[in-house]
């Protein structure tokens, strides 16, 4: 039997059915959903049903508001019955200064998305809330009132009653069996019928790499194992109980990696050990369903006992129960949401350790995003593309295991992260690391964050002034007096040519094609107006271009590019790992080139163009471009011929006193420039005119994705406005996701920040959603509020004349 769908979704968990009752409510019509089991089987029905504001990322933030207000108010409201959801209101305690200072950022983030969440200065104020607790050690935490937790399997099923209702089909104990492309459709084999669907969607779970494999897709996800114990009655919650007392507060501590939760009249202790347990990492037997392991509390007795020290009372009731199953782990924890690469109407929603707490929120998101054509928030914390094929199984199962065993661990600002390291080297990789580099990660890419005369030296995470703070500050001097040599050859890099290739690019975004020669900035738009991709984009010749983007961005610009490019006459290379970039900037760069080679540097060169020269000998793309506000060129050599490359510039820069700097140094300039970056300032939320680029969108005689949906909302009076604010603070510098004030309102927040070395202040650009705001604005950070100036031109070389030179 042939069944024809509009969407077939893999997976009857919190997520797939989440999707299944979104699509549903958006009017689509013939959505299935195939379950291998039973809904909720997997890690769904043994979830502990935990629910939460708290994040650090206001897309995740929303997903797990979405899921609250979901499960609390409207599922109950559409069905006439409940989703067991307790409001019991959720604190995190902490021993950790640092750990308060990651509270404080968030409550901040807090204040500018409307959610309650409230910092707990003291002890006192943690007993208060929670009279079990002893408060010995605790500096504070962060309460959460709106918090709860939910019946996972209720949830499920209400979701799933209303998507009927709205003519759904869900096939039970119905496993997939085969997956491939047959025209312009999927063809799904399952063990009851063949299923014939223009999209499918992987919203399999603890299956979701298996699903992936019969995709052709790699799905960085690993199951790994999690216990929580369920104790009998504890006399305390029973005496709470017959006094009419509300439910005690959700309690978690990071410190010692434990929650706790009233359950009925006893309590819920689910502990993360630090040497988490993969299971099944190539494949679930065929027959595990709702099955759960053998209890392993000898894995997590330390954390059990320093529960106990903290709750006294766990110890009173006996253990009940012990809940010991698997629960999916991505590279980061955060969900596969969103398109699947290379692969036309193929969707991912998997891969969520939090299915439940996020389930609700991100079946609304995907399905947003498979009916408008874009998501309804940035997506770069969840895109299912922010991983490409360098992570193989090595980088998933060493990932996962630290991201559970970091489940509560502090999320620091410039965090770098030890696991799974060194996936993609550039060519000049050893070259960097024998002159100082400390390294970073950037999509698999290990580049140089800053450079050290200390041999061993690595950054130390804080919320503060960072040990990097000072050879940042020596990197920008010699870039500003002299010159640098930076390694960018992380940047995505794609070449465009063919009879059409001058048409596409006109049609790409809301910036013109640049002519011949030249080098030009495109935005490529959402439908909705809003910032999809920026590329950097040189013309080669009149049939030839040769463009370049965030390195985050690689899987997402292809898909883009391909997706945009259906009609033309023209072929698209990613060419990301055949070329590799030195740049080379400062007053004394063109002296320094000029030793290497023969090309004309000075007026037959301008600013923003891009020339085809040798250099040393060498073949090199060099574009006179600088993300740093300093004269200097990005030179785009093979990357066989990179290490050459260097060597010659190195040599040639030696009488000029050039040194090296990175990607903390660059940051830092780039802000005294007011210069923009993808993914933090520039998302899909925000059009590239709200976001100050306005004159790089040249609309007129022209058609292209998002063109109507830009010229309106650039007209739109509630339209937002990006500024660049100086912040007078002197001990902790803006990173991002501050809240900025205006007569004690929020009215904006930062989207990114830093001390600007060149000018001797602290500077943060940020969105205003209220324009016009000048006087009497103020930020927030780490709880502590201090003044902020807009400034109306660059604080460093407003006219250019440097890059000009």
């Amino acid at each position: 039997m042939t069944m024809d769908a509009q969407v077939l979704i893999i997976g009857g968990g919190a997520m797939g059915v989440s999707l299944l009752y979104h699509l549903t409510k958006a009017g689509w019509k013939d959505v299935v959903l195939t379950e291998k089991n039973d809904l909720t089987h997997g890690s769904t029905w043994h979830a502990a049903g935990l629910c939460t504001h708290f994040a650090h990322n206001p897309t995740i933030q929303e997903l797990r508001a979405t899921s609250v207000r979901l499960y609390r108010d409207i599922l109950p409201e559409e069905t006439g019955g409940t989703c067991g959801f307790h409001r019991s209101g959720a604190m995190r305690i902490t021993s950790n200064p640092d750990r308060m200072d990651e509270f404080a950022h968030v409550a901040g983030l807090s204040k500018f998305t409307g959610y309650d969440l409230r910092l707990l200065t003291s002890p006192e104020a943690v007993a208060e809330l929670h009279p079990l607790a002893r408060t010995e050690g605790i500096l504070g935490g962060i309460y959460e009132p709106d918090d709860g937790h939910v019946d996972p399997t209720l949830a499920t099923n209400a979701m799933a009653q209303v998507a009927r209702g709205n003519g759904a089909t869900i096939l039970r104990q119905n496993p997939v069996t085969a997956i491939r492309r047959e025209g312009d459709r999927w063809r799904v084999e399952t063990a009851r019928e063949v299923i014939r669907a223009r999209h499918i969607v992987n919203a399999a779970g603890t299956w979701g790499w298996e699903i992936g494999h019969m995709m052709g897709l790699n799905v960085p996800s690993v199951p790994v194992l999690h216990q929580y114990l369920v104790t009998d009655t504890v006399p305390a919650v029973a005496e709470r109980i017959a006094k009419g007392l509300p439910e005690l507060p959700m309690i978690r501590d990071p410190e010692e990696s434990w929650y706790v939760r009233q359950e009925r009249d006893g309590l819920i202790l689910g502990p993360y050990e630090k040497d988490a347990q993969p299971w099944s990492i190539d494949g679930v037997p065929p027959e595990f369903g709702a099955e759960l392991m053998a209890p392993d509390l000898d894995r997590v007795e330390h954390i059990i006992m320093a529960a106990m020290a903290r709750i006294p009372a766990l110890e009173t009731g006996g253990i009940k129960s012990v809940v010991n199953g698997p629960i999916t782990f991505t590279p980061d924890a955060n969900p596969l949401i969103g398109p699947a690469h290379g692969l036309p109407d193929a969707w991912l929603l998997t891969g969520s350790s939090m299915g439940v707490m996020e389930g609700g929120g991100a079946g609304w998101f995907l399905a947003h995003w498979m009916t408008h054509g874009a998501p309804p928030m940035d997506a770069l914390a969840v895109d299912s593309r922010r991983f490409g094929s360098w992570a193989d199984r090595d980088y998933r199962v060493r990932k996962a295991v630290e991201c559970f065993g970091l489940q509560f661990g502090v999320h620091y600002p410039y965090e770098e992260r030890p696991a799974a390291r060194g996936k993609r080297l550039s060519a000049l990789h050893d070259r960097m690391i024998a002159r100082g580099a400390v390294m970073g990660a950037a999509y698999g890419w290990e580049r140089p964050n800053w450079f050290s005369d200390r041999p061993g030296d690595a950054a130390v995470p804080t919320f503060r002034r960072a040990n990097w703070f000072a050879p940042v500050a020596r990197e920008v001097a010699l870039v500003t007096t002299a010159a640098g040599l930076a390694d960018l050859s992380v940047f995505s890099k794609f070449e465009v040519a063919g009879p059409d290739a001058h048409a596409f690019m006109d049609s790409l975004g809301a910036n013109k094609a640049p002519r011949v020669g030249r080098i030009g900035l495109i935005h490529a738009l959402t439908p909705a107006g809003g910032t999809q991709s920026e590329f950097t984009v040189s013309a080669l010749a009149k049939d030839r271009f040769y463009l370049t983007s965030a390195a985050a961005a690689e899987e997402m610009d292809e898909d883009l590019l391909r997706a945009r490019a259906a009609g033309f006459d023209l072929t698209i290379d990613r060419v990301t790992d055949i070329w590799g970039i030195i740049a080379l900037m400062g007053p004394k760069s063109r002296a320094i080139l000029a030793g290497v080679t023969d090309a004309d540097l000075g007026a037959g060169f301008p600013w923003l163009s891009v020339r085809e020269i040798a250099v040393a000998g060498i073949p090199v793309r060099a574009l006179r471009v600088s993300y740093i506000g300093e004269l200097g060129w990005e030179l785009h050599a093979r990357r066989d011929d990179l290490p050459a490359l260097f060597d010659a510039l190195e040599a040639a820069g030696k009488q000029h006193g050039m040194g090296f700097f990175g990607a903390h140094a660059m940051n830092s300039m780039r802000l005294e420039k007011g210069y923009r970056a993808w993914g933090a300032d520039f998302t899909t939320e925000r059009t590239p005119a709200e976001t100050g680029a306005g004159q790089l969108v040249r609309p007129e005689g022209r058609e292209f994705a998002g063109r109507a949906s830009l010229t309106r909302r650039m007209a739109a009076e509630d339209r937002w406005e990006m500024v660049l604010l100086a912040v007078d603070t002197d001990e902790v510098d803006p990173f991002y996701s501050h809240p900025l004030f205006h007569d004690g309102r929020p009215v904006g927040i930062v989207t990114s920040g830093g001390w600007g070395h060149r000018c001797g202040q602290a500077l943060a650009l940020a969105y205003l959603r209220q324009r016009g705001l000048r006087d009497g604005l103020t930020v927030e950070i780490l709880g502590r509020t201090v003044p902020a100036r807009v400034l109306d031109a660059p604080p460093f070389d407003p006219t250019n004349e440097r890059m000009k030179a």
